[in-house]
């Protein structure tokens, strides 16, 4: 099953712009095999790619450039896993491939971590004001 720009826009509840961006960022692919002026279908993967990068970008508050960093991560890692389970490593070669893997994920938790210590840090400042607005009010 396929589905054309718009319902894929209504699914994941963005705009069809934003998808034509994030293809011309290289988030999603840009089916260039289309004929041209041809309608773009997408997939259920994409559709499932698209709601990921969604929720990545608003859990974590990421900048889209920072959305393609974690983005080409995770594609750096799929590639991994298909070397690993497709092409019959020896086990220096599996060795080799998991020490790429763990760089690809202590980027990615550099990342979120990054996000996290902001959103303590944000915390941290509502809860000041909290306390003080609560201090203000028992004085009055």
């Amino acid at each position: 099953m396929t589905f054309r720009i718009g319902e894929v826009a209504e699914q994941v509840g963005v705009t069809t712009r934003t998808i034509r961006y994030y293809e011309e960022l290289g988030l999603l692919d840009r089916g260039d095999e289309r004929a041209k002026g041809a309608h773009r279908h997408y997939t259920q993967a994409d559709v499932d790619r698209l709601s990921e990068l969604v929720r990545m970008k608003e859990l974590l508050g990421l900048s889209l450039d920072e959305l393609v960093t974690l983005a080409e991560a995770e594609q750096e890692r799929a590639a991994l896993r298909n070397q690993w389970h497709h092409e019959n490593p020896s086990d220096a070669e599996r060795i080799a491939i998991i020490d790429r893997a763990l760089d690809v994920a202590r980027r990615q938790l550099e990342l979120v971590e990054t996000r996290r210590r902001a959103l303590e840090e944000f915390a941290g400042e509502i809860e000041q004001r909290i306390a003080s607005l609560t201090r203000r009010r028992r004085e009055l």
